[in-house]
């Protein structure tokens, strides 16, 4: 693990922003499902998109990567719909092994992916995955009379074996949208049609609207009706290839969008303004920020930004509450706990109430301590961000996380001058 001193220092310069992680997993799960060869192109090979590479190889998908190009030739669901009819990728005693690491997109897109396909799927990870619901797909799985079985209840190991029936599917909104477009995925190859039905407001719609949007890119039809809340899916579909270009990520971005809002001096290119990706909203949360004193923000929508975006607002002035935060607690870290304890401890006047955080900008930040990424790629860029605004130096611990979608963060971090010194440790 790696330990990093940082002295405050202002960043300047230029950033590429890293493409979407969102829209390249879904983008590469289309690519190895479709008929024919695609390719799909400005890929960041963070821990999570190797994750889904890997995934979609262990299921057949021969997958070629050079540079930030994957040629991806695509497994090939049969048009007829029927998954006895696709690519047997061992036979039906097979145990396919899909390594998810800590990816949640990769584990709840890949599960019902899985039932494509002959034989048996062993999906492993770690660190906080195994604690992250799969409550609706063992529902589910269990209704439909497929195997689902538990093996290790302390760390994700789960095997799974057998074939979805087009069904109507009820699911719950405010768990993660992740559900929905896993089974987005997979009900469009099934040899009957099928209904989604939302049974409460849904959450993080914006990631629905980016499975949506590359599954057009891919020519798979999908119907939305009742503002959101039925998705009808007509069976016996195909994927088609497609020459796929991922596009800049507003998640990223907010870490840099929240530097200049603080007084950094970062021009930042790659980035979509007519972009889908829920987190855009950061523009909506520093706008506010920025012309009224006290702001109310339902953070449910976009939960991935709340800790940069806490941090902005820490060092604002007036009063900002974040709400139905709920969701932050079964992330990487608990992002809600996480967030206020480390802005705490670096001067800010941020609480917990419930579900939301609460917070009372103050003029600067004191530093002179050490405090914890708690092993979430989201809260150590935050803390890095942070210590710009710091009056002394701070060591952040377990830096090394942000692997898991931006690998080289601390890298562009010290080229816009960020001031680091290193300190590994067994």
């Amino acid at each position: 693990m790696t330990h990093l001193e940082i002295r405050p220092n202002r960043l300047e310069g230029n950033v590429t922003v890293p493409p979407s992680k969102s829209l390249a997993h879904r983008a590469i799960i289309c690519a190895a499902l479709a008929q024919g060869e695609s390719t799909v192109r400005n890929i960041q090979f963070s821990d999570d998109i190797r994750a889904t590479i890997d995934g979609m190889r262990s299921f057949g998908a021969e997958i070629t990567e050079k540079k930030d190009v994957l040629t991806i030739q695509g497994i090939g669901i049969n048009s007829t719909g029927s998954s006895k009819q696709v690519k047997n990728t061992g036979g039906r005693d097979t145990v396919r092994l899909v390594d998810c690491n800590e990816s949640g997109s990769t584990l709840r897109f890949l599960v019902p992916v899985a039932t494509l396909f002959d034989g048996r799927t062993r999906f492993t990870g770690r660190g906080k995955l195994g604690k992250r619901p799969l409550t609706p797909y063992e529902e589910l799985f269990t209704n439909q009379g497929l195997d689902y079985e538990v093996l290790d209840t302390e760390k994700l190991d789960l095997l799974i074996k057998g074939t979805l029936s087009p069904d109507t599917i009820k699911l719950r909104g405010d768990i993660s949208s992740q559900f929905i477009t896993g089974l987005l995925m997979t009900l469009p190859f099934l040899d009957g049609d099928s209904q989604i039905k939302v049974t409460t407001p849904l959450e993080s719609k914006g990631y629905i609207d980016l499975t949506l949007a590359v599954f057009k890119d891919f020519g798979l039809d999908i119907q939305v009706e009742d503002d959101g809340q039925t998705f009808t899916i007509p069976g016996q579909q195909s994927l088609q290839a497609a020459d796929y270009m991922v596009e800049g990520d507003y998640s990223q971005a907010a870490f840099f969008l929240s530097a200049n809002q603080l007084g950094n001096d970062l021009e930042l290119s790659g980035l979509n303004e007519q972009s889908l990706q829920g987190d855009k909203a950061i523009l909506m949360i520093l706008d506010k920020l920025a012309t009224e004193s006290d702001r109310t923000i339902d953070g449910s929508q976009f939960p991935d930004i709340i800790p940069i975006a806490a941090l902005a607002a820490a060092l604002t002035k007036g009063h900002t509450r974040f709400e139905n935060l709920e969701r932050l607690r079964i992330k990487e870290s608990d992002r809600l706990l996480a967030t206020q304890a480390e802005l705490e401890a670096l001067g800010a006047d941020i609480h917990i109430d419930g579900d939301a955080l609460v917070i009372n900008g103050v003029d600067y930040l004191k530093g002179g301590v050490t405090v914890w990424s708690h092993k979430d790629h989201r809260i150590a860029m935050m803390l890095g961000i942070a210590s710009t605004k710091c009056d002394e130096p701070i060591i952040i611990q377990d830096t090394d996380c942000v692997a898991k979608s931006y690998p080289n963060f601390w890298e562009v971090f010290q080229t816009l001058g960020g001031h680091i010194n290193e300190r590994h440790l067994g």
